[in-house]
């Protein structure tokens, strides 16, 4: 199941799984191993940069894994704040929890913006290289970017070198993460690799990293106010993967959704920054941010019906399936029903509701950071836009936003860029 990389990108591919950062790392063939992966990068004085990428390999047995040395709320609502399991007991629903983090992340800036000195105060990092690796690692993180996520790539264009190269280098470990459970060699990926790969990233946020695309993620968390929580839990949804191929009800899909796509947002607002003259509070920012990675991941789900049936996963509600009168039989069955067809009308509609939520948050970004997540909003929307249009065939046809489409998209993007946020936000009143 790929990931949707909420403001900016999307995983699964050789380098990760999705953000938001924006454009879905799906679209497009896997990236070649030797060329972009790296466990042990290094550059051989007079000789082609190398780059190896040891850590996809099954036979390495992870030793790239093992590489570890050693409140105020917003006014927008949170529904169902608890549920009622069926003993009676009550309990936190998944929006409750993920609305926890929010808060944290938001928490985090709100502290950083008052008191902007601690911006300058940077952990001593233990770079594998030098300071030129550093700056070649971020270039090939701004490779992968540019040809496995092109309309977001040139939307960076727009942002400072240092906000591009951060976003990059997140995106880059979204997709290396994806990858572990998403990946050539997922079959041989077991709790204990994610297990080392965490490992690995505590090492990262300590300014210790293995390699040297984990040095231009350290370098990021030491420039911005990245709290390391969101990418825990981006790695919970690769155990969630493991274990998991049914979802009960909405609840449950909305935690993964979160997981593997929502905290791609929370990684990459600290770094998109929020424009000065916004209105609206972190924490609602936050929420828009973490809506479109929801609403990217549900996208994934429904285009990826039948791609995800023929590997035995169901990424469907299934309270609302037996709804439905429809079964798991029904999917891997293929069958275009009258009852499938209502049943992904609801889907849909749920899809483009988180949409429209995020649209609410982007125009309160930093105005340079707003035309590549509008690009992206628009053309993961579209893909909806296309399963309707193949009569709701998601099982044989896979629907995709045509060439054309997708370069009609850039300028009205650009447009809806330019927007300023409003003066009296209407996320404040959501």
């Amino acid at each position: 199941m790929s990931v949707a990389l909420l403001w900016v990108i999307s995983p699964s591919s050789e380098v990760t799984s999705s953000i938001a950062l924006l454009e879905p790392v799906r679209e497009g063939s896997r990236i070649a191993r030797d060329k972009y992966l790296m466990c042990n990068g290094r550059l051989e004085k007079g000789k082609q940069q190398r780059w190896d990428s040891g850590y996809l390999n099954a036979d390495t047995r992870y030793s790239c894994l093992g590489g570890s040395k050693s409140k105020s709320r917003g006014k927008f609502s949170v529904i169902p704040n608890v549920v009622v399991s069926p003993t009676g007991e009550m309990a936190v629903s998944s929006e409750q929890k993920v609305y926890d983090v929010v808060l944290k992340q938001a928490a985090l800036v709100n502290k950083q913006l008052r008191s902007r000195e601690n911006l300058e105060v940077k952990p001593d990092i233990v770079l594998p290289g030098n300071l030129s690796m550093l700056i070649e690692a971020y270039n090939r993180c701004g490779e992968v970017c540019a040809e496995y996520a092109k309309t977001f790539y040139l939307g960076t264009m727009l942002m400072t070198p240092e906000r591009q190269r951060a976003i990059w280098a997140i995106y880059v470990w979204c997709r290396r993460t994806d990858e572990l459970v998403d990946g050539p060699n997922a079959s041989h990926i077991t709790p204990t690799a994610l297990d080392r790969w965490e490992a690995r990233l505590e090492d990262v946020f300590r300014g210790r990293p293995f390699d040297m695309l984990d040095a231009t993620l350290s370098d990021t968390v030491s420039r911005f106010p990245v709290d390391i929580q969101p990418f825990r839990d981006m790695i919970e949804g690769m155990r969630m993967d493991l274990r998991k191929s049914r979802y009960k009800n909405f609840d449950e899909l909305y935690l993964y959704c979160y997981y593997v796509a929502g905290t791609v947002g929370l990684m990459s607002v600290p770094v998109m920054g929020i424009a000065p003259e916004s209105k609206a509070t972190v924490e609602t920012v936050y929420n828009a941010a973490l809506s479109l990675g929801i609403a990217n991941q549900l996208t994934n789900i429904l285009r990826d019906v039948g791609e995800d049936a023929r590997r035995g996963r169901v990424y469907l509600p299934q309270d609302e399936l037996t709804q439905a009168g429809l079964s798991d039989e029904d999917i891997f069955a293929g069958r275009v029903t009258d009852k499938w067809r209502n049943f992904m009308k609801k889907q849909i509609n749920r899809a483009r509701k988180f949409f429209d939520k995020a649209e609410k948050g982007v125009t309160e970004l930093s105005s340079a950071s707003r035309w590549p997540v509008w690009a992206s909003l628009l053309l993961y929307r579209q893909i909806l836009d296309e399963i309707e249009v193949n009569d709701f065939d998601n099982f044989t046809r896979r629907a995709y936003v045509s060439k054309p489409k997708k370069i009609l998209a850039l300028p009205i993007a650009y447009a809806k860029s330019l927007v300023p946020p409003s003066r009296t936000s209407p996320l404040a009143k959501a």
